[in-house]
């Protein structure tokens, strides 16, 4: 698969997995009260797992069994990005006044061009990514 492709089908997953961050944080935030700060975190993070699966399965074709390793880089990648995405979204709403769901969407996009997607196909795929080129 073409890496356009691949970073096509890979920002679909990611649109899923920020539908499920977005509506996350607005409940969190909005709803129960919850910091910016945590709710953008928990939200990015839970959108992690959505984005790990379609990842595996449907951008990058991986058919082998999770491994330990593979969801460990994940986890890191997500972790970064989700301190990024926290980190973004404190600054747009809180300093800035932003409105947080156009604020979410606008990071998401930066966060997955800026650093979630190359950092997955580099550490996370990167043998299926190697192979595919």
């Amino acid at each position: 698969m073409s890496r356009l492709r691949t970073l096509f089908i890979a920002g679909l997953g990611g649109a899923l997995s920020t539908l499920v961050d977005v509506c996350l944080v607005v409940l969190l935030v909005r709803g129960l009260g919850v910091p910016v700060l945590p709710g953008a975190f928990i939200a990015s993070a839970s959108g992690a797992v959505v984005c790990f699966l379609a990842n595996k399965y449907i951008a990058f074709q991986d058919r082998s069994p999770i491994r330990v390793d593979q969801v460990i880089r994940f986890g890191l990648v997500a972790v970064a990005s989700a301190l990024l995405s926290a980190s973004a979204m404190h600054l747009a709403v809180e300093e800035l006044g932003a409105p947080i769901v156009p604020a979410r969407l606008a990071v998401a996009v930066l966060v997955f061009l800026a650093w979630a997607y190359p950092a997955q196909r580099r550490l996370v795929w990167r043998r299926l990514s190697t192979v595919t080129a």
